[in-house]
């Protein structure tokens, strides 16, 4: 770091020198102050950079004027900035007001998070029309946003750097600079070493003490993006007509009043506690036997108003944790551009129904899943150009990105037109690893399901993208962890869709509440396909222990609950009882149970540490008399049990 600031120090001395021996030119001393600044940047000098940067403008103006003007300007400007060149502090520690105001400090790495995520997309937008004002603009507001910020708090590294950037697309906003590709990956480096200066912030606020990320290499590439600028063509623009406005009083009548408040996600969360409490004492309100009793008109429009009241309260507060998947989405369009460059694949990403809703929390869990199917989509799925041709298809391959709402479910398709699944390639390669026995006859649904083993590939050689079997199995994981499923659909040849269904919300559930026993037990109804009541004639038995059900013409496992978890003086015959089918990993079976008592939105809650690694439970919820009832955990209760 002391020989960036004994660089520094050497241009100063040079500047001083050729002032005294007899002036020098103005364009030679804006360019020498601007390689000041960008070396106390360099060296951590931040005041010392600043002091450069406000030199260079007050000489800029003051050549303008005249020589005198100009020396006289410089030569009290240089002693200026080696007085703060002397005084500044190396930055090479969490600044100051990381622990003066944590909360001041939180705000803006929440902010200028915000702030990335739309630069990046409207980087990606104008690298498809580079003269996009609108894009252009947005861009360069969140830079300048973030460098007033960052300058607020002392984090000279994040000012420094945005302060850069913006001044590269300030030239373009006044069409003296052509976006070229060259300048669209710098900028997009930029936004990336941005993000993790932030995350340098943000750990700095859990108590960590590491170093910046360096960013000196960083900015002589937007320096060197500077030299090499090229102006805009000038295009002239058709006038468009002048029109006054609608009278005073319409004006105001469109001016829009909304605003946006940012709010703690702890006090959401702790809202939505309290009105999943306000949800189950109105439950228990209404189905109290001593208030069922009374026959009292007044009193049951008056339980009737209670129960509209709270089902707007409960949809309101689930609401303002809804977020638009494009947030998601928008995620992915620089991944598909990184990636094709790479692979040298020429892939259009094509998007729909990014205004569907879905909870911040399921998103932000979402987005490692959704980057790893399209990983393997572009690495695995698509092919390259050469292929597409020999095959008949268009040189450009397709991804598509689509969410819609499906019966109070979210569900989100990821489709591409490439090779599609090969399911004897998949087949073949689970037999060599022991996943599918020889002779076993599997459908084409617990095949696709194979990819999702842990370590399972059938790449032919390991990329640095995809290839090792590492990310499948974790997709599988996080999903279920969310109450979700996926869905397979392949044709040989014509490509592959993905189908993650997903719950709105995890708070809430739609569920089958179903007796075992003196038990009450409450299944969701995403994983329930039919309920039926069996007959002998459905029922056999494999080796004398594994009971299995024809349904359908299809041969079933059965798992008795009541075995499962202990519960005595369950029903034993099956005809007495309820098949409910129901689906995990791709897979159905038959859940026994004694009788379906109802459908009911029940309110999540914890069974807390102690319950947590119990298989087949994934929380409970109190039911309207008031009793407990456990949440089915479908995926456990069938890799438990013993008979599948």
């Amino acid at each position: 770091m002391q020989a960036g600031v004994d660089e520094v120090i050497r241009q100063l001395d040079e500047l001083s020198v050729n002032l005294v021996v007899g002036g020098a030119a103005a364009p030679s001393m804006l360019e020498a102050l601007a390689a000041i600044e960008q070396s106390a940047h360099a060296a951590g000098r931040v005041p010392a950079a600043e002091a450069a940067a406000e030199l260079k403008a007050r000489a800029g103006g003051a050549a303008n004027r005249s020589a005198e003007e100009f020396d006289r300007v410089v030569a009290a400007g240089l002693q200026t900035l080696r007085n703060a060149l002397a005084s500044a502090p190396e930055n090479t520690s969490m600044p100051n007001a990381i622990s003066q105001d944590p909360e001041l400090v939180g705000d803006f790495v929440h902010e200028a998070s915000e702030h990335l995520a739309t630069i990046e997309s409207q980087i990606l937008i104008l690298e498809q029309d580079p003269t996009g004002a609108d894009p252009l603009n947005a861009a360069f507001r969140g830079f300048h946003t973030i460098k007033g910020l960052a300058g607020f708090l002392a984090l000279g590294d994040i000012r420094a750097v945005s302060h850069e950037v913006e001044t590269l697309l300030d030239l373009a906003r006044n069409q003296r600079l052509l976006l070229t590709p060259a300048i669209i990956d710098v900028v997009l480096e930029s936004a990336d070493y941005l993000k993790r200066a932030i995350a340098w912030v943000q750990a700095g606020l859990q108590g960590s003490t590491g170093a910046a990320p360096p960013f000196d290499e960083l900015v002589r590439k937007v320096h060197a993006a500077l030299e090499r600028k090229q102006a805009v063509p000038q295009v002239a623009k058709p006038e468009t007509a002048r029109t006054r406005p609608a009278n005073a009083e319409t004006s105001k009548q469109d001016v829009d009043t909304s605003f946006s408040l940012r709010v703690d996600a702890g006090k959401l969360d702790y809202m939505m506690d309290m009105v999943g409490e306000l949800v189950i004492a109105q439950s228990l309100i209404t189905h109290d036997s001593a208030i069922v009793a009374m026959e009292s008109g007044p009193l049951q429009r008056n339980l009737q108003q209670l129960g509209r009241i709270t089902a707007d309260v409960q949809r309101v507060a689930m609401n303002m944790r809804m977020t638009p998947v494009s947030q998601l989405f928008g995620r992915m369009h620089r991944l598909v551009r990184d990636l094709t460059r790479k692979n040298g694949k020429k892939v259009r990403l094509e998007l729909a129904g990014e205004e569907t809703e879905l909870d911040k929390t399921i998103i932000e869990q979402l987005a490692d899943p959704m980057m790893h199917m399209v990983r393997n989509s572009l690495d695995h799925g698509i092919e390259g150009p050469e292929e597409r041709a020999a095959a008949g298809k268009p040189c450009e391959g397709v991804l598509r990105l689509a969410a819609s709402h499906q019966a109070g479910y979210i569900v989100i398709e990821i489709t591409d037109d490439g090779r599609g699944l090969n399911r004897e390639k998949i087949l073949k390669k689970a037999r060599e690893r022991g996943l599918a026995p020889e002779g076993q006859n599997l459908s084409d649904q617990e095949i696709y399901f194979l990819i999702f083993e842990p370590g399972f590939s059938t790449a032919e050689e390991v990329t640095d993208v995809s290839g090792r079997g590492v990310g499948m199995d974790v997709v599988r994981r996080q999903i279920m962890g969310l109450r979700g499923r996926i869905d397979i659909q392949s044709a040989h040849g014509r490509g592959a869709t993905f189908l993650l269904r997903l719950p709105l919300t995890l708070a809430i559930i739609d569920g089958l509440i179903v007796g075992v026993g003196a038990e009450r037990y409450i299944l969701p109804i995403s994983s329930v396909r039919e309920m039926l009541r069996p007959t002998v004639d459905m029922m056999f038995t494999l080796e004398g222990r594994a009971e299995m059900a024809m349904i359908r013409g299809e041969l079933l496992p059965i798992v008795r609950l009541d075995r499962r978890f202990a519960i005595p003086d369950a029903r034993q015959n099956p005809a007495e009882a309820l098949f409910v089918v129901a689906e995990a990993q791709g897979r159905r079976f038959c859940l026994l149970v004694d009788e379906l008592l109802g459908k009911q939105e029940v309110v999540i809650k914890s069974l807390g540490d102690t319950f947590r690694q119990v298989s087949g439970i994934s929380g409970g919820a109190i039911l309207g008399d008031g009793r407990v009832g456990l949440i089915l955990d479908v995926n456990g209760v069938f890799r438990e049990n013993a008979n599948v």
